[in-house]
Order: structure tokens, then sequence, then C-alpha cells
């Protein structure tokens, strides 16, 4: 049974600054929370699960620490609409220097759900390190957890305060734009910095100054823009060696 510190401390993981000052973020659901404990298996917290799931993953929950609880209290901690059947505290991983050759950098992606997605997508493509302004949603947001799909615990996200990491750059660097060179045009390369804009403002023009090439997805249709997410999908799927 849990007690109500518990529940308190858990669910105060829901606000940025109580993950920063404890060093936590939560993830929920089975295959979520299987994929992390394998993945990370030294930054497991404790995992708080109802019976069935527990004993069908005796396996990957050797010297875990788990606490069996029913799906009244899981619906009491859960940051989900439909809790299932497993959640888990995690310690934050510290982040590292990019050191990969092609690095993903995004500007101010504010919605928790597309900035998962793009982390996904990146793990898709191979890119490992994926840099982001200040202004980016919290990676460890439960919204953006749960949609990068455990590829959280694989791709090296950073923050670049003060864009002191870009400034100090000096690969290629590719903006996309609405206006820029036709993807089709461009050559493949596996070296560089890919800039993928705020959803509805694109890329500050502070940033823009960056760029040592603007590039496009050509339109063939109406629509005004690309989500973010699937612009960075098929940008990466073009211009990647």
């Amino acid at each position: 049974m849990l007690s109500k510190r518990e529940i308190k401390d858990i669910q105060s993981l829901s606000h940025k600054k109580f993950r920063a000052e404890l060093n936590l973020f939560v993830a929920e659901g089975p295959k979520m929370v299987s994929e992390l404990i394998q993945l990370i298996p030294g930054q497991v917290e404790k995992v708080y699960a109802v019976n069935e799931w527990i004993n069908s993953n005796q396996l990957i929950l050797q010297n875990v620490n788990v606490g069996e609880i029913d799906q009244t209290e899981l619906e009491r901690i859960s940051q989900l609409q439909t809790p299932n059947k497993v959640l888990a505290v995690f310690r934050q991983q510290p982040p590292k220097n990019p050191s990969s050759s092609f690095v993903l950098y995004l500007d101010t992606i504010q919605d928790p759900g597309n900035f998962g997605t793009i982390i996904r997508i990146a793990d898709w493509f191979g890119v490992k390190d994926v840099v982001c302004t200040e202004g980016c949603a919290d990676l460890y947001n439960s919204k953006v957890v749960q949609s990068t799909m455990a590829s959280i615990a694989r791709v090296n996200v950073v923050y670049d305060k003060g864009l002191q990491w870009l400034k100090q750059q000096q690969v290629p660097i590719y903006a996309a734009v609405l206006d820029g060179k036709p993807l089709n045009q461009c050559n493949k390369t596996n070296k560089g910095i890919l800039i993928i804009g705020n959803e509805s403002k694109g890329i500050s023009s502070e940033l823009i100054d960056y760029a040592t090439e603007k590039i496009t997805i050509p339109k063939k249709g109406d629509a005004e823009s690309l989500n973010a997410a699937v612009a960075t999908g098929i940008i990466l799927s073009h211009l990647l060696s």
C-alpha cells in the first residue's frame, strides 16, 4: 500500500521544479517501463505495479525496488488519463557533450508530444545527439517521456545555454525553412547540424544567422506548413547518407 508521503512525492514529479530538485522522472505503461528498466537499469528508483504485471516480469525486476499497488492507487499517482498497470520512477541521466558527427538542433520546440516524437525519430535514424535551445519543452515532462517510447534512454539530449555549443561548431549547419534549397537537390551527408524551428514561428533570426545552408521540403499542396516532427523525419530520411 502506498503511503501518503509516497503519493505526494510521486505526484510532485508532474512539476518541472520538483523533477529538477529531486533529479527524478516518471515513466508509465508496460512497454515503456520494461524497456527503460533494461536500457538504464542503474537509474531505476522504484517501480509501482499491479500484481499481474509484477508476476509476468520477474526476470527484469531482479534487483529492482518494486511496490505492489492496486488499480485505484495507480490512478492516484498516474499522470495518464488511462493508467496502464505500471508506473516507474527513474533517476535522470546526466547529459553528455555531443560527440556524434551529425546532430539535430531544436529551436524552441514547445509541444511536449512533438518534442518526444522528434527524439524518437532521431533514434530511428541513428542520430545519437539532440541539442535544444533553452526555450524547448522540459525533457522529463511526462508527455515528452511517453512520446519518446523509450528513445529517451538511447538519445543524448542537451540544452544549449546561450547558444554556447552552437557558436563553437565548424560543420555544415542546415536550417529547415520554407524558402530554402529543395531537399531533393541536396547532397546526402553524415556530418553536420540540422536546425528544426518552433512549431508556429520557425527558426529564430538569431539561429538562422548560423546556417550555412537553408533547405526546404518541396511543397505540392496548399498546406501552410508541416508539423515539426513530420518535417524532421522527412528531412532526415532525405539528408542522411
